[in-house]
């Protein structure tokens, strides 16, 4: 969802500083510290986040922990940059005035492991589940406690948010979300049996169930997002639609429009 940044409009943030530790990230903090004065993340009013993709699911990740989550603001001094505006040292404060608010709101993934253990873990992208050895897995699928495919043998499957479905998922063949459809893409992974069935689209309210069928002879782990449960045999998987991130962008390089972007890339 896209909205107006209005938190400061008569007054400069008050901007922490999250940076990751590769040499590319660390040089961009030193010329920002030299550029600019930074708080203390709890007393800011945005976070700036140097580094990549992966350091930005992170640092979403540890926003989540928080109450009152703060607005992220990130710059790309990692490889890709999806989740990212361009790093620039200059004007900092004013372009997190005159950013841009996507709303993101994550999944929550309840993994059962077949010892008994529940797993509760978010994710922003998606949940992947993914066969452990060569034997393919067999996973039945039920949507708002309805089953709806008996048995899928496959590699694995996968539930992906907007934001999440120009990554793992459309690299599974799946489908190209916008950022404020209020959908999830559920895509199969190297599909055996049925041959023909890729995935689905369902309502992002929707709760989406997996069971492992041949648990022990088939085992099938849990991803969410960086997090990995092995050895599952039961997945619930829904929207924590009352929970919302603010990522900030630029005006001009903004997420839905990199999103939209994807599907015209030869």
């Amino acid at each position: 969802m896209r909205g107006e940044n209005s938190l400061w409009v008569h007054e400069a943030p008050k901007l922490g500083l999250l940076v990751s530790d590769t040499p590319q990230a660390e040089e961009a903090a030193r010329e920002l510290r030299a550029a600019h004065r930074f708080v203390a993340v709890p007393d800011s009013d945005a976070v700036v986040v140097v580094g990549g993709d992966g350091f930005m699911l992170s640092v979403l990740h540890r926003v989540l922990t928080v109450e009152k989550p703060k607005p992220v603001f990130g710059m790309n001094r990692g490889t890709v940059g999806f989740l990212m505006n361009d790093y620039r040292a200059g004007d900092l404060e004013e372009r997190v005035r005159r950013a841009t608010s996507f709303f993101l709101s994550p999944l929550t993934m309840e993994a059962t492991t077949t010892s008994g253990q529940t797993i509760v873990s978010p994710a922003i992208n998606e949940v992947s589940l993914l066969r452990e050895t060569r034997q393919a897995s067999k996973i039945e699928i039920s949507i708002d406690g309805k089953v709806r495919l008996e048995e899928l043998a496959c590699d694995g499957v996968l539930v992906s948010t907007p934001a999440g479905s120009t990554a793992y998922n459309l690299s599974a063949g799946g489908p190209i979300l916008p950022l404020d459809a209020d959908l999830l893409a559920l895509t199969a992974l190297s599909p055996f049996r049925p041959r023909r069935w890729k995935g689905a689209l369902v309502k992002n309210n929707s709760t989406i169930e997996f069971r492992i069928l041949e648990a022990g002879r088939r085992p099938v782990s849990a991803v969410a997002d960086q997090l990995e449960v092995r050895d599952v045999r039961h997945v619930k998987i829904i929207s924590n639609l009352s929970h919302r991130l603010e990522l900030l962008f630029d005006p001009d390089y903004a997420l839905d429009d990199r999103i939209l972007m994807e599907q015209f890339i030869a």
